[in-house]
């Protein structure tokens, strides 16, 4: 936890500590000019600039949470690269702005004073909340990049509470800090932290890829330096260098490093202009020899050091190390020709293999129990040339290696036998043949659905013709939960999904947008007083749509991979649509939609319930008791009529107990897509 704290540490004193003055220097500009009744002023713009900063920090993370594993690479990517454009802003202007920080604050209080008590908060809230902003995207980005929120979480919070008593300190001149020099040693400190995060949002894009040379290393030290030693730990999460890294990552760590850290020295060490001398009447007689000053360090010397330094102790720990991993980690060779070259017995426990791909395709490797295929982990595209890791627990058992080289055959590795150690935990892997069965019936049922989708649409087309508009909303709800609870089919659906039940999100007119199209648009106007003649021509593009759906589906491309998928991601996108309303355009139905989703969920566990019981045993009853419960609370608010109460109506006990409950269900399910993820294991 602690190797990854000092970074958040270090911008959480520095943002601190410069929040802090700048609060110190108002409260002490009120209450030196007796204004003490306006100091409620100031903390009033404190709380909401906190508020602010802790408010973006959620938004990071939950923007984050809800994207695809690429986007989440591609947006974590980006803001690593914003965050470390602020940092450098922030360490170049208190470069520049420390001596003169006091005059300008106390010269705003002064203009605030005239102004009003809002300009007061304007004026705290403004000062405060840049750095607070800074702090939470830096934080966000450290937290990424360790993999973790424990660490930085607490170093910021140590830094933003030493930070808080030096400023009380300052506030009550019980201490005496050079500013100027406080900030110039931990402005040159962050740089060499914000170049590490310049080459991790660089890895990040990479990964995402938006950015080529994702398998082009500069170096791959990773089968001479264990990757869970406690030097390597600690140099990732200061300087984010790590055992193996790009050429991308390692030039624009290198150039960020060496051009800012000279332009940063250049400015501190930059000599103050000397007044112009007055013109000398006559030569004077000459003056006895000046001693020479001692000569300055190069200017150069600095951003050099920093450089070399991490460098060097690299190689002294690589001689040092002999060319073995650390610990009892064991290097094994995997490629068609040489796989589990080096495996050997391991003792029971937790243990790492560093995994090196000796041959010349990219491939997936496996450790694995020969006699059952289970799987006891696994390292996916592993390039040519390189080293990764492979954790795994170990315990009584048979244990060999798999390699799939692309484009090749798997090879098997001898096995080997391991005991005194309890059980470990291994996956039956699942092929794509395995899923050739649940695919077929869960495409019968799409197929069956779509022709009773089609026969609604139809009815609720000629509700609209007859003007029959109370009718029609009854009909509109029936066929827009008969669409929903197909939705494990809406990755295959492509453009028709966008077509049917498409939003008006990213449409530049919104409701009024021609893109706008399918239940939505129909459910918009039958709900804000449109009349029937408006509402004609896209009931009549909604069948037109289905009827085209239903015609191509047989012959789309529906992936076996997806069923695992999707048995987790329709009550995700349920939990962020339909129970918070995003996607309510005046129905009110949202709850009779999740009530289709978990029909629709429901459908696709009954398919897949004999590989999941294969796999655990457990999970399929104790998803179906979770199911149940969630079904019970949706329900619940459904009248006899058959209305439905709408998400925005419900109390906020209820709201939060179904959230709550729908949250324990997805966890529940949160294991399908990796127990039943296609394995080339199998």
């Amino acid at each position: 936890m602690w190797d990854n704290a000092f970074p958040s540490f270090l911008i959480g004193l520095r943002e601190g500590l410069e929040a802090g003055l700048i609060v110190s220097v108002l409260v002490a500009t009120l209450v030196r000019s007796d204004q003490r009744a306006r100091l409620p002023h100031v903390w009033t713009g404190v709380a909401a600039a906190i508020g602010l900063s802790m408010s973006f920090g959620a938004i990071l993370t939950y923007t984050a949470a809800n994207l695809s594993g690429p986007a989440q690479e591609a947006f974590g990517g980006t803001l690593s690269l914003v965050a470390v454009v602020f940092v450098t802003a922030m360490v170049f202007w208190m470069r520049r702005s420390a001596r003169s920080f006091s005059g300008e604050i106390k010269q705003k209080v002064a203009a605030a004073l005239g102004m009003g008590a809002g300009v007061l908060v304007v004026t705290s809230f403004l000062a405060v909340g840049r750095e607070g902003l800074e702090t939470a995207l830096f934080l966000w980005t450290t937290a990424q990049a360790a993999g973790a929120s424990a660490g930085p979480l607490t170093g910021a919070a140590a830094g933003l509470l030493i930070a808080a008593g030096l400023c009380w300190g300052l506030y009550r001149r019980v201490l005496h800090i050079n500013l100027t020099r406080f900030f110039t040693y931990t402005g040159a400190v962050l740089i060499v932290i914000a170049s590490g995060v310049a080459g991790y949002g660089m890895r990040d894009l990479q990964e995402a890829g938006v950015l080529p040379g994702k398998g082009a290393y500069a170096f791959d030290l990773s089968a001479h330096l264990d990757p869970g030693s406690w030097y390597v730990t600690l140099v990732q999460g200061t300087l984010n260098l790590t055992p193996q890294m790009t050429w991308l990552q390692i030039a624009v760590h290198a150039a960020y490093l060496a051009i800012v850290m000279t332009l940063f020295v250049r400015g501190v060490r930059a000599p103050k202009e000397a007044p112009a001398a007055p013109a000398a009447p006559a030569p004077a007689p000459a003056a006895p020899a000046t001693p020479r000053l001692p000569r300055r360090m190069p200017r150069w010397a600095v951003p050099v050091t920093l450089v070399a330094v991490p460098a060097l102790v690299a190689g002294a720990v690589v001689a040092v190390s002999d060319g073995k991993p650390a610990s009892d980690s064991q290097v094994v060779a995997v490629s068609a020709a040489d796989c589990g070259k080096g495996f050997s017995a391991p003792g029971p426990g937790r243990r790492t293999f560093q995994v090196r791909n000796t041959g010349s395709r990219t491939a997936e490797v496996y450790l694995i129990d020969p006699v059952t295929n289970a799987v006891y982990g696994e390292v996916e595209g592993i390039a040519p040339g390189t080293t990764r890791s492979l954790v795994a627990t170990v315990g009584t058992g048979s244990y060999a290696w798999r390699c799939v080289p692309n484009g090749g055959k798997a090879v098997t590795s001898a096995a080997v036998r391991v005991t005194g150690g309890g059980s470990a935990a291994a996956v039956l892997p699942v092929s794509e043949k395995d899923l050739a069965a649940p695919l077929a019936a869960y495409r019968a049922y799409v197929q069956k659905g779509l022709a009773e989708l089609l026969a609604s649409t139809k009815t609720l087309q000629a509700d609209i013709d007859a003007d029959k508009l109370a009718k029609a909303r009854t009909d509109w709800l029936a066929a827009h939960e008969q669409y929903a609870s197909l939705g494990a089919a809406y990755g295959t659906f492509g453009d028709y999904d966008k077509k049917i039940n498409g939003r008006t999100a990213g449409l530049a007119n919104g409701v009024k947008d021609s893109g706008f199209t399918g239940f939505h648009r129909l459910e918009y106007g039958l709900w804000h007083g449109e009349a029937a003649g408006f509402l004609a021509q896209p009931a009549r593009q909604l069948t037109t749509d289905v009827a085209a759906l239903r015609k191509d589906f047989p012959t789309q491309d529906f992936d076996p991979g997806d069923l695992p998928l999707r048995a987790h991601e329709i009550l995700e996108n349920t939990l962020v649509r339909e129970l918070s309303g995003e996607s309510d355009y005046g129905s009110g139905t949202g709850l009779a939609t999740t009530e289709a989703n978990l029909k629709g969920t429901q459908e696709l566990l009954d398919v897949l319930r004999p590989l999941l019981v294969k796999r655990d045993a457990q999970l399929p009853g104790t998803i179906a008791t979770w199911m149940a419960r969630t079904e019970k609370l949706v329900l619940a608010q459904r009248a006899k009529d058959g209305t439905w109460t709408a998400v925005s109506k419900l109390d906020l006990q209820t709201r939060q107990k179904l959230n709550g409950t729908v949250g324990q269900l997805l966890e529940k399910l949160a294991p399908v897509p990796d127990l039943l993820e296609v394995r080339k294991a199998a």
